[in-house]
């Protein structure tokens, strides 16, 4: 080998190599995320060159052939395609020099590509009252960083939780101490083993408005002139936990109607939607700016529990929540529909 090479990898060099002369260096940008770049290997020229050629194989038998040059004070990136996963790579940097000398280097190195991280969080992995709870990472996981902020302004939590490289798919566990306040915000940043990472923001909680039942006349959806005081307490209430909660987040109102048992079930649910957007139009008539969603379950979601055709007041209601996030419905027979007024 000539004494005019040296050789500075980020991975493992597959034998031990002698001390060279700062003619050419060569490192490695080993892991790469689908659509952001490619592994690359850098070929730094600190001297005079008249060119180089590098002749690698991949794992998989792709071969690369690369021939290039420059200036001193040049660093020539060389990408190199190969498909999601981790690859190893064999072969030799071929460096020429103006005195017609050439001298070859070896290499041996691991270069990895990884499609995006996911990290799954379902509202049901998520327990505020027991202060824990569990996620997926789609591959192994290295560590987490953890925040858990209070409606007192507070952290319950904020640091970084290792693990030990358990597999994709493996359900992984968190937990946060006790903490005075209600949980506003729970953030993650989630590390594989590689040091890529993703991110969630969870806001894991609502608030519901106690306020009066406004009464409709039977099969109607305007709101009568006699029932309209009763909105403007209620959007008095609405205005008051905006103020509250809006500086955690971007909080929105939702507002869910419902009916009694009285008439067919698909009649039932249209008249609540229609009820329950009458509603959401007279809150943003009274000012509100923030984003207004609204949807009906009709007879699904009874509060007094009635045989069929029952005219139950109790269940001729509505429902006021203030959220970030889109409210379970665990009792409705199908997947709400919010719709934005």
């Amino acid at each position: 080998m000539n004494a005019r090479l040296v050789l500075l990898l980020c991975l493992a060099v597959s034998t031990p190599l002698p001390a060279f002369a700062e003619a050419i260096r060569v490192s490695l940008e080993g892991r790469a995320a689908v659509g952001e770049k490619l592994p690359a290997l850098l070929v730094h020229i600190d001297e005079p060159i008249a060119g180089f050629e590098l002749k690698l194989r991949r794992g998989d038998g792709k071969e690369v052939s690369v021939k290039g040059g420059g200036k001193p004070g040049i660093t020539r990136r060389i990408e190199l395609e190969q498909p999601e996963g981790r690859f190893h790579y064999e072969g030799e940097l071929v460096v020429r020099f103006p005195d017609t000398e050439s001298a070859s280097m070896p290499l041996s190195f691991d270069t990895e590509l990884n499609g995006p991280l996911r990290l799954e969080v379902r509202p049901e992995d998520v327990d505020v009252a027991g202060r824990k709870l569990s996620f997926l990472l789609s591959r192994p996981a290295g560590r987490v960083e953890l925040t858990v902020l209070m409606d007192t302004g507070k952290k319950a939590f904020e640091g970084e939780v290792p693990f030990n490289g358990e597999p994709a798919g493996t359900p992984l566990g968190l937990s946060w101490p006790p903490a005075e306040g209600r949980v506003m915000k729970i953030s993650l940043r989630a590390f594989d083993t590689s040091d890529f990472y993703t991110g969630v923001d969870l806001f894991p909680w609502r608030v519901d408005i106690p306020h009066e039942e406004v009464s409709f006349a039977s099969g109607r959806a305007d709101i009568p002139a006699a029932e309209r005081g009763k909105l403007d307490r209620s959007h008095a209430l609405i205005v008051e936990a905006l103020a509250k909660y809006g500086r955690f987040a971007a909080v929105r109102l939702f507002v869910l109607g419902h009916t009694d048992t009285v008439g067919d079930a698909s009649g039932n649910r249209e008249l609540s939607l229609k009820r329950a957007r009458s509603l959401a139009a007279a809150f943003r008539q009274r000012g509100l700016r923030v984003p207004i969603f609204y949807e009906g379950l009709g007879e699904e979601s009874p509060a007094v529990r009635t045989p069929d055709e029952t005219a139950e007041a109790g269940n001729r209601r509505a429902e006021y929540i203030i959220a970030v996030e889109d409210p379970a419905l665990p009792r409705a027979s199908f997947s709400p529909r919010w719709r934005k007024l």
